[in-house]
């Protein structure tokens, strides 16, 4: 089995470019790549699509790219707390899309599922329906919710094998096992980095073949 290329941190920034759409694991920065996150930042992409749980705080996770001004849109559940997200939304800096967190999970999902989107009662009769196809089944009215795909995702880890097997390490799973199956481009920060075979089947939760890049923590 061939083994998953190990780069750093400054090398995977640059594989995010002008105007991409990127997602980023984490939930309120638990989970989230931060090393990679930070030399993203650095290396200065612009116009990018974000999609996460959340807005991070003012300078760490996804707030690293608002302070930036690198966010053109963000697509999240939750950005209360990042005031300066509030801020750049209302100068009319930011394009802001607010989705209920199920329905943004499931959207990732039903990408990484090759499924066209799927039908949710949530959000009917609130802005959150606003623009979306309304479709009635056996009386009942949902809201078409569309699948959401990235060119890059950036996601955190626990273990990696030579192989690009992954496993998590308790609440910091959240987002990341659904965004490595909804990009075409998935690179995983992980803390340790063992030999093919030494994560049992049991414990593998994002599978070789989602993943193109691995970075070492210590080293990044």
């Amino acid at each position: 089995m061939a083994k998953t290329k190990v780069i750093s941190a400054k090398e995977a920034a640059t594989l995010v470019k002008d105007g991409m759409t990127v997602m980023i694991g984490g939930f309120m920065t638990n989970g989230t790549a931060e090393s990679i996150v930070k030399e993203v930042a650095a290396a200065g992409p612009k116009d990018l699509t974000v999609i996460c749980n959340d807005a991070g705080f003012q300078g760490v996770g996804t707030g690293r790219l608002l302070s930036n001004g690198q966010i053109k849109k963000l697509i999240a559940s939750h950005v209360g707390l990042n005031k300066e997200c509030g801020q750049k939304f209302s100068a009319g800096e930011l394009d802001l899309v607010l989705q209920p967190q199920g329905t943004l999970a499931e959207q990732v999902r039903a990408a990484g599922a090759g499924l066209g989107g799927f039908l949710t009662p949530t959000g009917l009769g609130t802005t959150v329906a606003d623009g979306k196809e309304i479709v009635t089944v056996d009386g009942q009215d949902y809201v078409l919710e569309k699948p959401l795909k990235a060119d890059v995702a950036i996601v955190q880890g626990f273990i990696a094998d030579e192989s690009g097997n992954i496993r998590y390490k308790g609440s910091t799973r959240n987002f990341n096992p659904l965004m490595a199956s909804a990009a075409d481009t998935v690179i995983v920060e992980v803390e340790k980095i063992v030999p093919a075979g030494e994560i049992g089947p049991d414990y593998v939760e994002t599978p070789h073949i989602y993943v193109d890049y691995l970075v070492l923590k210590e080293e990044a």
